[in-house]
């Protein structure tokens, strides 16, 4: 049985992919930061005899990677498919956030992508077999504002995916990247609310974007099968765009100069919201929207 180690299962897109690969008869080592805090995919599992192991794994320990890979390695011998997809996601204004805030999200986007890659790759090179699987998104290409701290990071990534690639295929090992674009999970009603005290009063659009996409009806499932579809060979090649909104955005953005996409973001809000509309996505509720605490992806 083909061996499938997940980071960020706890909900979304690792939540949802565990399934999935475990429904279609992979062994899946579904890894989170705190697993009796998110028994329900352990649930699942048994109440359905899922191929399932949950294990916990916090990307930001050095000790925490070393010691669940090598347990995994353990137990089942080989690790066939690492898919990193553990993240967080707030949103920051790059004066009055605070440098922690960008290590943080650097830490655990960045460096916890890095060490379960460090951690897997020795005995995937003595298989000469394995495949790495990253998951980006389109702001690792698409740079809006207020999203820098995110946007850093998966543009690290991207870099870091595309350098390792060639790297490791002498090795028989392969690397892919799959580029979701917004879509919605429960977590995303965490955003904060826009403090009233800032001097960047338009980092309100980015988060009526994102709350947006509830309404896009793009399931996280769709993630999910391209993440199969890769693992089984059914898609080829390195980057893969899952959604047909980051098609939209990836496109949207190629049609603009530098110098017209930076200075879009100052038109008026009313013309964005009208902007937003012709690309079908309706902003305007959110705008006010009240909200908790930040989002972790």
């Amino acid at each position: 049985m083909t061996n499938v180690l997940i980071t960020g299962c706890s909900t979304g897109i690792g939540f949802v992919t565990a399934e999935l690969l475990a429904r279609k008869g992979y062994h899946v080592y579904a890894t989170m930061r705190n697993p009796q805090g998110s028994p329900e995919l352990a649930q699942l599992a048994e109440r359905d005899n899922l191929p399932i192991t949950i294990a916990p794994l916090d990307v930001d320990s050095d000790e925490s990677v070393k010691t669940a890979i090598e347990q995994v390695l353990a137990q089942a011998g080989h690790i066939d498919v690492l898919i990193n997809n553990a993240g967080i996601a707030p949103l920051s204004v790059v004066e009055e956030t605070p440098i922690d805030v960008y290590q943080q999200v650097m830490q655990t986007n960045y460096f916890g992508t890095l060490r379960c890659i460090q951690a897997v790759l020795p005995a995937m090179r003595e298989r000469r077999s394995g495949m790495i699987v990253n998951i980006s998104s389109i702001s690792g290409k698409v740079y809006a504002p207020y999203f820098g701290a995110y946007s850093a990071t998966k543009a690290a990534v991207e870099a870091l995916s595309e350098s390792l690639a060639g790297e490791v295929e002498p090795l028989g090992i392969r690397v892919a990247v799959v580029v979701p674009g917004i879509i919605y999970t429960p977590l995303m009603n965490k955003l904060d609310q826009v403090a009233p005290d800032t001097n960047y009063p338009n980092m309100a659009r980015m988060r009526a974007l994102l709350l947006s996409s509830k309404e896009n009806n793009i399931p996280v499932s769709l993630i999910s099968n391209t993440i199969y579809e890769v693992i089984a060979g059914e898609r080829t090649g390195f980057r893969h765009v899952a959604s047909p909104d980051a098609e939209l955005f990836l496109s949207f953005r190629a049609s603009l100069s530098d110098e017209d996409w930076i200075a879009s973001a100052g038109m008026d809000e009313e013309t964005w919201i009208a902007g937003m509309a012709q690309m079908g996505i309706n902003v305007r509720p959110y705008l006010k929207t009240p909200v908790n605490s930040p989002a972790t992806l």
